[in-house]
């Protein structure tokens, strides 16, 4: 057992065997939910002893080459070429940080970031806390089920409606692999990642950036006062509020650790995890907007998914445009799954209470069903989500950075001063620069 104070998170032996229960239940029984440190490295040596704990960080990552980040990077990459590539590193490096502590807190505490919420704050504070976060839940799913039906729309040229109800049978396929368990899904997500990756490295080779540009790309600078602006919306939305609780809930019961050496070899081992994986994001979100500066800059400015696949077809050649199809359609279908895995840990952590997962993502699909059916555009629609989106910032990040920074609830792997400092000072760049999103998006 953890050698941290039994009343760290408020609760007591009831309570953790009922939580321990309803989060195994999702598994239905096919494997087991935790597994000691021991049993988990085995007689596994060298590189081979973390193998265990590579996963978790790769279903967060998606949040971060969503189709949100799409249209983003494409629109920076056309409008300034690549100026703004340096922003697609420091909103990495942002990211990397958050996402270390929502994984840490989980290692240290064995309870996910809405389950420690719940037990340290007012009842009344957890349940505002569900209801926000089903409303992030549905505006990230929004984005991700567009993104997903506008790939089938532009790769197969079907027509959106057909295209959406293809994404949710694909979707609620996907889910299967969640109900037989997280390794199952984490593998699936694993892949769909990959393919993105293979999509932008090859569309690289079609567009060919210029060296010495795409390397001065990587120097701080801005070119009026729209790139600022830009730049803002890269950086503001980078981090999002339902990875953080996500990733929490990935970690807590993966592998126990028994005592602060263990906890601490189980921490490192899930850095390493951390880090491959959000490098990948990060080099993916270099690579669309580098591809994107090299195809349309100085050409057209691209704010328009649909618009940008023509441009790749009619610019590059026609396999360029179905690449990037591919690459959006996989981004969208790995990240809306990841949305619905999110919620379900949300709600079981925020009410303890689950409802079937089937249930919730067919509840979740609803909202962007009609949306598409209606007839409204798409990319505006993705925008909007990242609007609403924007609220959920700061409740998030605060909770993370004030429990992490606690002895008593942290124990071994408690902030330091420097990490609590840096975790603080991107926490104020986010939400200033979300609110000056919302500023510029409603009143400018």
């Amino acid at each position: 057992m953890s050698d941290l104070d039994p009343q760290a998170t408020g609760l007591n032996l009831s309570e953790e065997k009922m939580m321990n229960k309803s989060t195994s239940s999702v598994r239905n029984g096919s494997e087991p939910q935790t597994k000691s440190f021991d049993e988990a490295i085995g007689q596994k040596k060298g590189w081979r002893q973390m193998l265990p704990f590579i996963g978790p960080a790769f279903i967060a990552a998606v949040a971060y080459i969503d189709p949100g980040n799409y249209a983003t990077n494409i629109q920076a990459g056309s409008q300034y070429g690549y100026l703004l590539l340096w922003v697609v590193v420091i909103s990495n490096l942002m990211a990397i940080v958050i996402q270390t502590l929502s994984a840490k807190i989980g290692i240290a505490t064995e309870h996910n970031l809405p389950e420690i919420i719940r037990n340290q704050w007012p009842k009344g504070v957890s349940v505002f806390y569900w209801i926000q976060g089903e409303i992030m839940i549905m505006a990230t799913d929004l984005a991700e089920f567009i993104g997903a039906a506008l790939g089938f729309h532009l790769v197969f040229g079907m027509p959106m409606i057909p295209a959406a109800i293809l994404t949710a049978i694909c979707a609620l396929l996907i889910l299967t692999f969640q109900v037989r368990g997280y390794r199952s899904l984490e593998m699936v997500i694993a892949m769909m990642v990959f393919i993105v990756v293979l999509a932008f490295s090859f569309e690289i080779f079609f567009s060919l950036p210029q060296f010495k540009p795409f390397v001065h790309g990587f120097v701080p600078q801005f070119q009026g006062t729209e790139s600022v602006l830009l730049a803002a919306g890269i950086l503001g939305a980078t981090v999002m509020p339902h990875a953080i609780y996500m990733h929490s809930g990935l970690t807590c019961r993966r592998v126990i650790g028994r005592n602060a050496s263990e906890k601490k070899k189980i921490f490192r081992f899930e850095l390493v995890d951390i880090l491959i994986a959000m490098i990948i994001a990060g080099v993916i979100n270099a690579i669309m907007l580098a591809v994107a500066g090299s195809t349309f800059f100085g050409k057209e400015v691209i704010d328009d998914l649909s618009v940008a696949f023509h441009g790749f077809s009619t610019y590059l050649a026609p396999a360029a445009g179905i690449l990037f199809g591919i690459g959006l359609l996989s981004a969208g279908l790995s990240s809306s799954s990841v949305g619905t895995l999110a919620g379900d840990i949300m709600m079981q952590g925020f009410i303890h209470k689950r409802i079937p997962v089937f249930i919730r993502r067919i509840c979740s699909m609803l909202p962007p069903l009609i949306l598409i059916i209606s007839g409204a555009n798409a990319t505006k629609a993705l925008v909007m989500s990242q609007v609403v989106l924007s609220f959920g910032i700061a409740l998030a990040i605060i909770p993370l950075i004030i429990f992490t920074s606690k002895k008593t609830i942290m124990g071994p792997l408690v902030n330091r001063k420097g990490t609590t400092l840096t975790a603080w000072g991107i926490a104020m760049i986010v939400i200033c620069l979300n609110v000056f999103l919302l500023y510029q998006t409603f009143f400018v």
